[in-house]
């Protein structure tokens, strides 16, 4: 198993008599020497110095070495960055499951912050900020220009104080939000019973233990409904990831063996893959997992993972794409640096970065409501309709009320494939 802050992310040259300047230029480059590299160096410290003596005011070493780091690393990809002291220690914090802030997990796209995803029952989230949202002013002032840890560090604050973000979202015209800095303690999975007897288990993030609460958390249910469910719905939309060995730790709780996922860098004899361990807690029930465009990360990973073994049904919307691994990798007393490492692949060697897990079932969010079909009458409602020979009328179940359902589209959805599932399962296993 990798370290545990492993996380979750031609030139054409046409045939010439002469040498263009652009071919030379590449030549001198693919002939780069060390002594290149040193000269570059030398450079970076003229530019620091003449930096110091000539900028308009007074700037730190720390300041412009620091961001200098960033720029660095944050030119190769949107996951790579600096992380300061500070920013550090609220990487920890989130990963433990306990932060203050807005709730909000965030990248940098085109110069501005887009929001991967909002958390569950944090200020971000009841604000109403969706996945692929833009965040274009901070308190006012302009995000073009910052560079991902500084807008993140101005969204965070002392608890009860408020930030004021302006947001673009597609098709609607700016408006500004006004959230209230909160301490975000993260549950990372919770559950209850669906329809009688479907167990909805909700996948908030992918931090320390998330796969010893789901394992919990379904146990809890068997005991309630003093037996095995109908099936599962794993539901991951708008989880932005987190512990790579928390995704490959869920994944295997239901799978039996096989590959669950790999990651490979650029060197191939650094491949690792994780597989699976024999036991499928769900002892091979239905699944179904829910997405959206805000699963990232690690949700991508138990997705795909499930897909490819025909474990489990995909439902809902493409995924965000985020295939690539990023290692956090400590420097001292002076935070740590955050680099993108490897491309992480499903079972089946599928590559999701940038195109995202497809689902299986494609289910737009959408608001359902009954038709007024009007006056009908049934056979039984005739006063001389023959009666029912059988001696032992058998009285359809009905469902308790669950507004829920009726409220998430997508999850009545995915709580009646796996009815319909369990349904043809038990058809099946009774004609053998």
């Amino acid at each position: 198993m990798k370290n545990k802050w492993s996380i979750f992310t031609a030139s054409l040259i046409s045939a010439s008599v002469f040498f263009s300047p652009a071919y030379a230029a590449a030549e001198k480059q693919a002939k780069e020497t060390p002594a290149d590299t040193y000269e570059m160096l030398n450079l970076f410290g003229e530019v620091l110095e003449r930096t110091k003596t000539s900028y308009v005011e007074d700037v730190t070493d720390k300041k412009l070495i620091e961001s200098a780091l960033n720029g660095m690393l944050v030119s190769l990809d949107p996951h790579s960055s600096y992380l300061d002291e500070q920013s550090f220690k609220y990487m920890n914090e989130q990963t433990k499951g306990k932060f203050g802030g807005l709730g909000i997990e965030v990248t940098m796209e085109n110069g501005v912050v887009k929001v991967v995803s909002p958390i569950d029952d944090t200020p971000a989230s009841k604000a109403g900020l969706k996945p692929n949202d833009y965040i274009t002013h901070i308190d006012g002032e302009q995000v073009v220009g910052m560079s991902l840890n500084d807008a993140v560090d101005k969204m965070r604050g002392k608890v009860g104080t408020k930030v004021k973000l302006t947001i673009r979202r597609v098709n609607a015209k700016p408006f500004d939000v006004t959230l209230k800095r909160e301490e975000i303690k993260i549950q990372s999975v919770k559950s209850e019973i669906k329809a009688d007897d479907v167990a909805y288990i909700r996948i908030t993030s992918f931090s320390e233990d998330t796969d010893k609460m789901i394992e919990k958390d379904y146990n809890k249910i068997k005991k309630q409904l003093k037996g095995e469910p109908a099936g599962i719905v794993l539901d991951v939309r708008n989880n932005p990831g987190g512990l790579l060995d928390q995704a490959v730790n869920v994944s295997d709780l239901f799978l039996d063996q096989g590959e669950i996922v790999s990651t490979r860098s650029k060197n191939p004899e650094d491949t690792v893959k994780y597989t699976a361990t024999e036991g499928d807690i769900a002892k091979n029930l239905p699944i179904v997992v829910l997405v959206n465009d805000g699963s990232a990360s690690a949700s991508e990973i138990v997705a795909g993972a499930l897909q490819d073994h025909k474990r489990a049904i995909i439902l809902g919307e493409k995924t965000f794409g985020k295939g690539s691994v990023q290692t956090v990798i400590p420097l001292g007393n002076y935070g740590a640096m955050r680099l993108t490492t490897a491309r992480y692949y499903t079972p089946s060697g599928r590559s999701i970065q940038a195109t995202g897990i497809v689902p299986d079932v494609e289910v737009k969010p959408a608001k359902v409501e009954e038709i007024d079909k009007g006056m009908n009458f049934s056979e039984a409602e005739f006063g001389n309709a023959l009666k029912n020979d059988a001696q032992a009328v058998t009285k359809n179940k009905t469902s308790k009320k669950d507004d829920s359902l009726k409220k998430d589209y997508q999850l009545s959805r995915a709580v009646d494939l796996v009815k319909a599932l369990n349904i043809y399962k038990s058809g099946v296993e009774t004609q053998k």
